[in-house]
């Protein structure tokens, strides 16, 4: 049986090693599964303590994507199961918006909140790691994937980057930090990436900060030689400091290949379109925008596409989210995924997309403003006591 993940200590010149790992499940877009979280975060926590190692260099494998999301068909699986064992029902009255609130019951498909809290977990470890860390986001870079991309200490894109939060496409929201990492964005970016699940490019990425250098495909066997000729020390700044003029070395050899960057072109319209008091208006603005542009259509047809539920949730989340430290958005996020697990939107929007792929999800609400407000407070009241809660220790 193939290892899903591989790792590797890469010898240095002066003695030093660099810690190589790389996402071995091509045929899934290397989707990040439990099996690879668990070989992931106590490597990490080992090569964050060894002292021979200097740094660590995360890729995919294959050229199509570094990372494509989570393992959500496992999720999908784990959900479907236990809406049978447990004879989940729901209202399905006439009335849109009434739906009766789900219990908090959080044990509902335990392996969601098993799953998501392990992510998060490594996630952070990612952000908080003390060594250069540096990740290789060539191809497509979505949910999990960009969880791992962002927290890292040097984001390398490529002119095949592909990056996305598409999660109003499948009923959840944008996780793995989005609550922390949207709101840096430009002004209105972030939200209008939420609600509409745009696919953004390497330029697009460096501009809204999800990425540090541009570095082309070709280049990446010749950037970790080069990373084992450095003179790495034991003076962490230093070393982080020695990253970064090498990666910024090599994007000044491939910045003529930079693509054009459709979010900066359009920021200021973005800006306007979002810059409204309440989201049925930002919804409206968006859609009933006049435009022959193919990335602005294609961003409405997935805004009009998606869960009215989930962009509810993205709103509310960067709402509530502003002014978060990450561990406390991290916190939220796990609640809220549990919430999504056990509401049934998700579990509809994965059949409908990865399952029967008949992309025609029945969602439970046909716009924003038919959701009750008692249940989008539902999804964020807590499911555990702060003392109790699977994240507490994060800081």
């Amino acid at each position: 049986m193939t290892d899903v993940v591989l790792f590797q200590e890469v010898d240095c010149d002066n003695g030093k090693k660099i810690g190589v790992i790389t996402l071995n499940s091509p045929k899934s877009l290397n989707a990040l599964s439990g099996d690879m979280i668990a070989l992931l975060y106590p490597k990490l926590v080992a090569w964050q303590q060894q002292q021979n190692i200097a740094a660590v260099f995360l890729q995919g494998e294959g050229e199509k994507a570094f990372c494509a999301g989570g393992d959500i068909v496992h999720l999908y699986n784990a959900m479907k199961d236990s809406a049978m064992k447990n004879s989940v029902t729901k209202s399905n009255t006439s009335t849109e918006g009434s739906v009766d609130v789900l219990s908090a019951d959080n044990k509902f498909a335990p392996e969601i909140e098993d799953y998501f809290t392990q992510e998060y977990q490594l996630d952070f470890l990612i952000h908080r790691f003390n060594k250069p860390f540096i990740v290789w986001g060539s191809g497509i870079v979505m949910g999990g994937g960009l969880g791992m991309l962002v927290g890292a200490s040097h984001r390398v894109v490529t002119e095949n980057s592909r990056i996305a939060m598409p999660e109003i496409s499948i009923g959840l929201f944008p996780d793995v930090g989005g609550s922390y990492f949207l709101n840096k964005m430009p002004a209105g970016c972030g939200l209008f990436l939420a609600l509409t699940g745009a696919s953004i490019n390497a330029a697009d990425a460096k501009f809204c900060q999800l990425a540090d250098y541009f570095v082309e495909q070709q280049h990446k066997d010749n950037l970790v030689s080069q990373l084992k000729m450095i003179n790495w020390g034991e003076t962490i700044p230093l070393n982080h400091d020695k990253a970064s003029q090498l990666l910024q070395e090599f994007e000044q050899g491939s910045v003529s290949k930079l693509p054009a960057s459709p979010l900066r072109e359009h920021q200021t319209l973005i800006t306007q379109l979002v810059d409204k008091h309440e989201l049925t208006d930002i919804v409206t603005a968006i859609l009933s925008l006049e435009t022959e542009d193919k990335w602005l259509s294609r961003a409405q047809k997935s805004l009009k596409n998606g869960s009215a539920l989930s962009a509810q949730l993205a709103y509310s989340q960067l709402q509530r989210g502003k002014g978060m430290t990450l561990a406390d958005c991290f916190r939220m996020e796990l609640n809220l995924a549990v919430k999504c697990g056990h509401f049934g939107e998700f579990l509809e929007g994965v059949r409908a997309l990865l399952i029967d792929k008949d992309n025609n999800p029945q969602w439970r609400y046909s716009s924003v403003d038919l959701i009750d407000a008692k249940v989008l407070d539902w999804f964020f009241e807590s499911t555990w006591s702060k003392a109790e809660h699977p994240l507490a220790k994060l800081a």
